[in-house]
């Protein structure tokens, strides 16, 4: 009686068991099947054929934009702007001390008029010994002198003029003026300080027209033509603006191996622009045969340094998978590997995603 009793307690505490273990095992299946499907928006993979894109990176420009210097040495006696100020065409910016020209004007003035009445007396000898040579009064040799001297008189108040007009053009080089409309953008020169040729005092620029430049490597410079529209994007303001590439440089001789390209930018007055701000500039070369796949930047994940995508299994599962990305064309991005053509990829979701989740494709 003792022996089945021991044994009918072994045998109980045996089914127990089994039954507390088949109960967890049927929780755990429940809780899984359970799982609710994220709902998804996907998109297939395609590649575009015959076309590919590449970026650029570059700064915001003037259309029209001057240093201004002197031609002429001496001290700086006014400054009549500050940075900010808008100028018009013509209107005085700096004077410089003119003094020692001046001098040398009243010079030019008096040597002018010296000249003049030089050349006053021989005209009037010249024109008398004509007229006793007509009358057999001169000889052909008197004449010869007289019309040489008039000639020299003549000559001479040519000089003084081109002197007194090098002079004004000295003076005016003491009276800088602003050589269109625009804004003064930096100073460099103040009351007393020695003006040198060449040095720049001032600079200013027309605002209203704004262009983009880039920097194209040589391997992407033969893409690019002249009035193909791009797209340009603004940094720090977060901006995005179309242009037109307008000039596009032959030589990177004085651009460290980078060939200049100049873009005019359409509707840049609506948007609040700065000189020097940075830009990337997307440009489109057709004439590269590529099977580039692109998918929107707003379907990726990022971890670290790492760029990913979830992709959907046959099974309707989310799948992770690791990128290789290229450039950036507007809200698409280039992908090199980790993902194949006609591959279906998650562009949004209204729950979290991980691997081997359960999908609801929309």
């Amino acid at each position: 009686m003792k022996l089945t009793y021991s044994i009918l307690k072994k045998i109980a505490l045996l089914s127990l068991t089994i039954l507390l273990f088949t109960n967890c095992g049927d929780k755990k299946e429940n809780t899984v099947s359970n799982t609710a499907a994220v709902n998804v928006i996907v998109a297939t993979t395609s590649a575009k054929q015959g076309t590919s894109f590449f970026s650029a990176s570059g700064q915001i420009e003037t259309k029209q934009h001057a240093n201004i210097s002197t031609r002429v040495m001496g001290y700086v006696s006014k400054v009549h702007v500050q940075v900010g100020d808008i100028v018009k065409k013509g209107q005085l910016l700096i004077n410089i001390n003119n003094t020692d020209i001046q001098a040398k004007n009243a010079q030019a003035n008096a040597g002018l008029n010296q000249a003049k009445a030089g050349f006053y007396t021989a005209e009037k000898d010249y024109v008398r010994f004509q007229k006793l040579y007509k009358q057999n009064s001169a000889s052909q040799k008197e004449l010869e002198n007289v019309t040489t001297q008039y000639e020299i008189a003549k000559a001479q108040v040519e000089v003084a003029k081109q002197m007194q007009n090098e002079i004004r053009a000295m003076i005016s080089y003491t009276n800088i003026k602003a050589p269109f409309n625009g804004v003064i953008t930096s100073k460099t020169i103040h009351v007393g300080d020695m003006a040198k040729p060449g040095m720049p005092m001032l600079s200013m620029e027309a605002p209203s027209e704004y262009i983009a430049t880039a920097l194209v490597s040589e391997t992407n410079i033969i893409h690019i033509q002249k009035g193909e529209n791009v797209t340009v994007f603004v940094k720090s303001i977060d901006k995005k603006l179309q242009g037109v590439v307008t000039e596009i440089s032959t030589s990177s001789l004085y651009t460290g191996g980078q060939y200049l390209v100049k873009i005019a930018l359409k509707n840049a007055t609506k948007t609040k622009l700065f000189t020097g701000m940075f830009v990337t500039t997307n440009f489109t070369a057709k004439n590269i045969k590529s099977n580039t796949i692109t998918i929107p930047k707003a379907a990726l994940i990022y971890n670290g340094q790492l760029t990913g995508i979830y992709t959907v299994s046959e099974s309707n599962t989310a799948i992770l998978r690791w990128l290789k990305t290229g450039n950036t064309l507007g809200d698409n991005v280039e992908v090199f590997t980790g993902i194949s053509k006609n591959e279906k990829y998650i562009i949004s979701a209204d729950g979290k995603l991980y691997n081997g989740v359960k999908l609801n494709i929309k």
